[in-house]
């Protein structure tokens, strides 16, 4: 896999720091859910779902780092987020 371009890199700050409402640096469940209902409508079931998968530690939150785990894995789908954000 190549590498992240220093744009696609500064894209995906952004997203994160959209999503990451009080800025604390981490995305909680509500935070999640309240930036997909933004994107179209999602399910309670949906967020959590997608909150298992991301929060790979289970502390119930999504880190930077986890974040960006996800993203370097998904990267054709954090375009398309990106495109829509």
């Amino acid at each position: 896999m190549t590498e992240m371009t220093d744009e696609e890199q500064a894209q995906l700050e952004r997203i994160f720091k959209r999503f990451d409402a009080n800025g604390d640096g981490q995305i909680s469940s509500t935070e999640l859910g309240d930036a997909l209902k933004m994107l179209g409508s999602v399910s309670p079931e949906e967020v959590q779902r997608m909150m298992a998968e991301i929060d790979t530690n289970g502390d119930g939150f999504i880190s930077y780092q986890e974040y960006m785990d996800f993203c370097k894995a998904n990267r054709g789908l954090m375009r398309d987020v990106a495109k829509i954000v």
